[in-house]
């Protein structure tokens, strides 16, 4: 009579000590650890949550929003599963959706898919609270994926991972594949990571996570992370090459005639080493740096600073958030804008990086590239710069640490140095207070000595749900240099604030409003006098997802040791109107400052407009207008006026290869730019890129008796044509 009851007892035993589903009631709260499921039997990545898998994998749910506001329920229910095999991170995301003809996504290029419907993987692969990866995945399966350290995101990090997602009458659902070489991890039998789950519904301009977070730490991601534990990862090396091929034709007119001006094809390696899991060698040789799309056209008249351009190129993009220094890029009069910025190496020919962590609390990154000048025959100038990066943090409790950095050009015997030091300490649950103290160095080595100067800056920054407040400092001396970086003005010392309250009106139109103040008072060395920027900003989401913003500002600026005025008015309003359609204004007019040797005082009206037209999920248009005029206050004379129209077409055949044209014309300079390109990526590195340039100009030669001009038309001619072709496979063990 007893075997029944033993037989039952198994039975009972073996039912319970099988994997079973999680339910919303099971979710772990806050601040427990998450277990994913061990598998033997990887999913297939075809967005359909089929397998015998994600029925077994534990899930979390019962995400609420952190925007518009903190703690709300979210338009649908969304559950986040986890497993993994000894090799890859898996997850799947079934996002419910009460209105699924609504959810917006769009078969699209990768990293384009920020105003779809997505859901996302915010993962601390080291659980430092000091650095963290996001994978970003629309309803149809789009990639976007980017890097965040040291309070700055870096997009396009371009990792190689898999994702798949499907549309259907209950919402969507997604797959997605990390595998464990695309990341860095630390070592051990048991690895924790960090997590937070996200998701963005576009037509309300929502977005929540799991765990919420807390409306009294605000932006604090970092220290608000869920502990995700693993058992038996395979920490691999990680081995890649990556060869590519590049062909150019350039042509260019030579009294009156296109002439080829560059016509060559060239080779180029790039190899990728894991050390160990977690400190990375990069190593490339005759480096293709070369951009498939050029830079979108800015104003470029009666400036006062340099033009910013974006770093587009692969080999430094990747892991350059590690070289944001703390306090830098503070706030819109910042002058100290980043101490590395990677566009000042133009013209590599070999470059090297070693970035990972040498320690459970020590990260190094560092980056050494030759540059090659190309000076002009016979001129003495030296041929190569040789520019070293050294980067070193040190993780302190939570997302504190405290760092040093060196960069450098030497080029013949010129050189620029800079170094310092620079941390951030966490001072509660929603302040936090970023330091730098950078010291330069610029001279020639046949000279006893150089000019030396210094930057130094504190950022106090403190966010919560219902108020941010900001206070920066800074102190720039004229002598200070960075032919690395980026600082587009020395010689001030400045302190600045900002107060924000935030409201959350219990009304149908007004979803949020947020009203700023902003003071800014900066001495002007060379003059030793003061300047002022004052500001008054209101900021609304109305209705479901329309952002208008109007601002007033009184401000001064000095120039040439005299005192200009250059406040105005700012009118913007931005918003996904329909599923397909999204548009964009803006409008300024403003006192401005004619930048020349003797200046002047002016007005300024500059507007733009944008918008963006779908009208399938594989066809996307793009329009943007810019203008900007200058008109001199004393007589009242318009001195210039610049329109830019700008538009572009995209065909995205599938997930893989897309088309694309480009049109731009400059009024202002008369020049019609036309690029055409059609594109392949299976996956980042393995790429076929076709592209074609023209830029024409309104004008004609003229011939004469001795020699002959270039002469202003009312048709256009073609001054420049490029055609180029890239090929290159990513080979990884």
């Amino acid at each position: 009579m007893r075997t029944p009851s033993v037989l039952i007892f198994l039975v009972a035993l073996s039912i319970f000590s099988l994997p079973q589903p999680a339910s919303p009631q099971q979710t772990a709260p806050p601040g427990e650890v998450l277990h994913p499921l061990r598998t033997d039997q990887p999913p297939t990545i075809d967005g359909v949550l089929d397998e015998a898998l994600w029925q077994a994998a534990p899930f979390v749910t019962d995400f609420r929003t952190w925007m518009p506001d903190f703690g709300q329920e979210m338009v649908g229910e969304t559950r986040a599963f986890m497993a993994y095999d000894g090799s890859n991170l898996y997850f799947a995301f079934h996002a419910f959706d009460p209105e699924p003809e609504e959810i917006k996504a769009a078969v699209t290029e990768r990293d384009n898919i920020r105003r779809d419907d997505w859901i996302a993987i915010n993962l601390d692969s080291f659980d430092d609270q000091q650095a963290l990866y996001a994978f970003y995945v629309n309803p149809v399966g789009i990639q976007m994926d980017t890097r965040y350290a040291g309070g700055q995101e870096e997009p396009h990090v371009d990792l190689v991972w898999f994702s798949d997602g499907q549309i259907d009458d209950s919402g969507y659902t997604v797959e997605i594949q990390i595998p464990l070489k695309s990341i860095r991890f630390a070592e051990g039998d048991t690895v924790s990571m960090g997590v937070i789950f996200e998701r963005f519904v576009s037509r309300q301009r929502e977005a929540g996570t799991y765990p919420p977070l807390d409306p009294e730490k605000g932006e604090s991601w970092l220290t608000q992370m869920m502990p995700m534990v693993y058992e038996g990862l395979q920490s691999e090396r990680v081995a890649e090459l990556l060869p590519a091929w590049t062909y150019s034709n350039r042509k260019a007119q030579d009294q009156g005639q296109l002439t080829t001006e560059e016509d060559r094809g060239e080779f180029s390696l790039t190899g990728k080493y894991g050390i160990t899991s977690d400190l990375i060698f990069d190593g490339t040789y005759n480096p293709d740096f070369s951009q498939v799309e050029a830079d979108a056209s800015q104003v470029d008249v009666n400036l006062r600073y340099q033009l910013y351009f974006p770093e587009k190129r692969a080999f430094f993009r990747e892991g350059g958030e590690h070289f944001s220094v703390g306090g830098t890029g503070a706030s819109s009069l910042d002058p100290v804008n980043s101490i590395v910025y990677t566009r000042t190496i133009v013209d590599p020919i070999v470059g090297a990086k070693l970035t990972g962590k040498i320690g459970a609390k020590d990260f190094l990154a560092s980056i050494y590239a030759v540059d090659e000048l190309s000076p002009a025959p016979e001129s003495g100038e030296p041929d190569y710069a040789h520019v070293p990066i050294l980067r070193y943090k040190r993780a302190l409790d939570e997302d504190s640490y405290i760092g040093a950095i060196y960069s450098g050009r030497e080029a013949g015997d010129h050189y620029n140095r800079v170094g310092g030091v620079d941390g951030l300490i966490r001072l509660g649950g929603a302040s936090t207070l970023a330091y730098h103290g950078i010291l330069s160095s610029t001279g020639e080595d046949s000279e006893a000595s150089g000019e030396s100067g210094r930057a130094l800056g504190f950022h106090l920054n403190r966010s919560t749900r219902d108020l941010d407040f900001s206070l920066v400092g800074k102190d720039v001396t004229e002598d200070f240099r960075t032919e690395t970086g980026f600082v587009w003005r020395t010689g001030i010392v400045q302190v600045s604030g900002r107060v924000r309250p935030k409201f959350y009106p219990d009304s149908e139109v007004f979803r949020r409003v947020d009203l700023e103040l902003f003071s800014g008072q900066t001495l002007d060395r060379p003059s030793d006098q003061w300047e002022t920027f004052n500001q008054v900003l209101v900021n609304a989401i109305v209705l479901t997802n329309l952002s208008v913003r109007g601002a007033y500002s009184y401000a001064t600026e000095i120039f040439r040791e005299e005192k200009f005025d250059k406040g105005g008015l700012t009118l913007a309003a931005s918003g996904q109107l329909t599923t397909n359609f999204f548009a964009s204004l803006s409008f300024r007019r403003s006192n401005a400052i004619f930048y020349s040797a003797d200046p002047y005082q002016g007005k300024s009206t500059r507007a733009s407009a944008g918008m963006t037209y779908q009208p399938s999920d594989k066809i996307r248009s793009d329009f943007n207008f810019t203008y900007v005029d200058f008109s001199r206050e004393s007589d009242g004379e318009e001195i210039y006026d610049y329109p830019i129209y700008w538009g572009r077409l995209t065909y995205q055949l599938n997930r893989y290869l897309f088309f694309r044209g480009i049109v731009e014309y400059n009024e202002y300079r008369k020049e019609l730019l036309t690029d055409f390109l059609a594109s392949f990526t299976y996956i980042p590195g393995t790429v076929v890129h076709v592209g074609y340039g023209s830029l024409r100009d309104k004008t004609r030669w003229q011939a004469g008796w001795e020699q002959g001009s270039y002469v202003d038309s009312d048709d256009f001619l073609e001054m420049k044509r490029s055609f180029f072709f890239k090929m290159s496979y990513l080979w990884r063990n």
